[in-house]
């Protein structure tokens, strides 16, 4: 077996920004290098390592024991920030290093709290954030493939190397206009008139709506779909009659008091558990934004 205690920092961080950059051109660009220069460090790693590290495609992919290394290049560059910022003595002057934290998280969880608690955080460090919107259900698998250091997820199952928190949960319920009900539902939620009648989603990896057809329904249907992607306009396109949504009890549920909106199964609703997934990475900046993400969550949930 190769001996892989040592290895080439250099080569390591070239790896993670070719597979972010999704070509040797582009990191090339980025490191102010040849794209052979690129190629040639990757090939060393690979070599030093004894495994194929990238798939040689465009964009480029990381292979599994790639994707070990990229995490491997992100904590490095991590902890050597952190430590400069302890050892100079005005962490904060101008021509100190921001450390760069990419995250993933669903887009209700960055459109409700989690900007409260990324400001937070950056007015105790020197840090940017890159936040990746994904469904719940897939923020894990960019936490597994080492494209960030922190998600927030629907799946409490530890990514390995990492550390899970229970956020709470989103309460979602169906909801439309009441002319919008008077013409697509005016016998009720009944299975047959939810086949025919508009529906919305976030995207095509939004599955809320479909599940909550299949609870209340027992059947898998296929409804005509509208795809809004973005919270706002989602919520606003529900308001103004274009289908029916899975809304945040939160957001939603006044308006139906109002008459402005109608809950169309009372008493059913959709609970979406979120997690809070991060490296275990010993970092001043990771411990303080996992403090920080759980606090803004638990209070909005609870609010």
């Amino acid at each position: 077996m190769n001996d892989i205690t040592q290895l080439d920092p250099v080569a390591l961080r070239t790896l993670a920004v070719a597979v972010r950059a999704g070509t040797f051109e582009a990191a090339a660009r980025e490191l102010h290098v040849t794209p052979s220069a690129v190629s040639q460090r990757i090939k060393a790693l690979e070599t030093r390592v004894g495994r194929v590290l990238v798939h040689r495609v465009k964009p480029l992919a990381a292979t599994e024991a790639g994707h070990v290394l990229v995490r491997l290049a992100a904590q490095t560059e991590m902890l050597e920030r952190e430590a400069y910022a302890e050892l100079v003595d005005d962490p904060d002057a101008e021509d100190a290093p921001y450390a760069a934290v990419p995250l993933a998280v669903n887009a209700d969880a960055l459109y409700a709290w989690l900007i409260d608690a990324l400001v937070q955080v950056q007015a105790r460090h020197r840090v940017t954030f890159e936040v990746l919107r994904d469904d719940q259900t897939r923020t894990s698998d960019r936490l597994r493939r080492g494209e960030v250091m922190a998600a927030v997820t629907s799946d409490p199952t530890p990514v390995p190397g990492c550390k899970v928190v229970r956020l709470g949960a989103m309460r979602y319920f169906a909801a439309a206009t009441p002319a919008w009900v008077a013409t697509h539902l005016p016998d009720g939620p009944t299975g047959s008139a939810f086949e025919r009648a508009p529906m919305m989603a976030f995207d095509r990896n939004d599955t809320l709506q479909h599940d909550f057809l299949r609870k209340v329904t027992r059947r898998r249907l296929a409804p005509p779909v509208t795809w809004i992607p973005s919270v706002h306009e989602f919520d606003g396109a529900v308001r103004r009659g274009m289908g029916w949504g899975m809304l945040l009890e939160r957001n939603g549920r006044a308006d139906v008091d109002r008459g402005k909106l109608v809950d169309l199964v009372p008493g059913k609703h959709v609970d979406v558990p979120l997690y809070w997934q991060r490296w275990r990475l010993e970092s001043p900046v990771m411990e303080d934004l996992t403090a920080a993400v759980t606090t803004a969550a638990r209070e909005w949930l609870a609010r």
